[in-house]
């Protein structure tokens, strides 16, 4: 069996990708091949090397709902990706594709569609996003993860199976990740993420906040890659280095470490993609989500506030990020037991453990009719 794996270059695209191919390899074990199809950043390729999956990356362009002169540019390059597509796609003629969304993944998918390849997409968001909605119309299955989604799609073709995360993604060693991150017994632990590629908004409010935290927690931040050294440098000027007093700034979380840091954490502190939030609830964590502002058709707040509505989540919007309210909201946390230990509970429903076995099936099952 040959499977295409694509969609757009964040973690939340490719690691519920990953996800899914790591299940298909279990039930099939040598008799099945992959091939990814992105767009060529640095952490497509980081995950798809380790992963040992074949990748080939096209120009793929952007329709943004702003005004900006890059439109016109990216409205050249999907023909260009659309023939790349046409090309790669005629050499490697794989028996399924699998699509995560996003626009890199609009020209595979149409290209897939011209060679009548059984494609099956994706959608994580309680909204979904435009491309999946074009999309639809040339897939064989759709699957979502929130029962909101279910409007957006034709319901014969639709099924709610949750978003895949990893099977090892809580099974992390609390002890290991308290070594790792050097960090005590006597102080409780929050874990604070911007995304794959970090939040520059969330980063610095954090910083701000930093010298009051530490006095009661230890924080684990990721940064991401751009902005890890100015939040080193931020952090020194309050006189705390990275690595010590109870601070541990890192670019990137994955692996061991982040199951590990997952495990050791009390408190999440986060963006609202779907992926996070499924890691999230599979460790059972109490968090605060703090949604993209210009989130595409807003899904990452939806998403926050679909979680909140059932006490899961606490809702915090960047425009209230300021010191006091921000701190206020933490403290509030760790002071109610009861409020934090329902949270984590309460979380757990967006955990659908079945999600990678539901999705690999039926991707066999649509390649399968295809034989038949």
């Amino acid at each position: 069996m040959k499977v295409v794996l694509t969609g757009g270059g964040t973690g939340g695209h490719i690691f519920p990708l990953v996800a899914v191919a790591r299940k298909l390899k279990e039930k099939l074990v040598l008799d099945v091949d992959f091939l990814y199809i992105g767009s060529g950043n640095k952490l497509e390729k980081d995950v798809m090397e380790k992963e040992g999956i074949k990748a080939k990356y096209i120009v793929s362009g952007k329709m943004r709902r702003y005004f900006s002169f890059q439109n016109a540019i990216d409205f050249f390059k999907v023909p260009i990706g659309f023939v790349q597509s046409l090309w790669i796609l005629l050499r490697y003629m794989p028996d399924v594709i699998f699509s995560k969304g996003g626009y890199v993944a609009v020209p595979v998918i149409l290209a897939g569609w011209l060679y009548r390849i059984p494609i099956l997409i994706h959608e994580s968001d309680a909204v979904p996003g435009y491309a999946n909605q074009l999309l639809e119309k040339f897939s064989k299955r759709v699957v979502i993860a929130y029962p909101s989604a279910q409007a957006y799609f034709e319901k014969s073709k639709t099924a709610l199976f949750g978003n895949p995360v990893r099977d090892d993604i809580s099974q992390g060693d609390k002890e290991a990740g308290r070594k790792f991150f050097n960090f005590t017994e006597s102080k409780q632990t929050i874990l604070v993420m911007g995304g794959s590629q970090g939040s520059k908004i969330i980063n610095k409010a954090i910083i701000k906040i930093l010298p009051k935290l530490l006095m009661r927690f230890q924080v684990i931040h990721q940064t991401g890659e751009e902005s890890y050294e100015e939040m080193v440098h931020l952090a020194a000027e309050f006189g705390i280095k990275a690595g010590h007093e109870g601070y541990y700034p890192i670019k990137f979380l994955d692996g061991d470490v982040l199951k590990n840091a997952y495990a050791l954490a009390d408190l999440v502190i986060s963006r609202a993609g779907a992926n996070t939030i499924s890691e999230i609830a599979a460790n059972k964590k109490a968090c605060i989500l703090i949604p993209l502002d210009n989130s595409a058709n807003d899904h990452q707040r939806m998403n926050a506030y679909d979680i909140a509505k059932i006490g899961g989540a606490m809702v915090l919007e960047e425009t209230n990020l300021g010191e006091h309210i921000f701190l206020e909201k933490i403290e509030k946390i760790f002071d109610d037991e009861n409020l934090k230990n329902s949270m984590a509970e309460n979380i757990k429903v967006f955990y659908h453990p079945q999600a990678a076995e539901n999705i690999a099936a039926g991707l066999i099952e649509i390649a399968d009719k295809l034989e038949d």
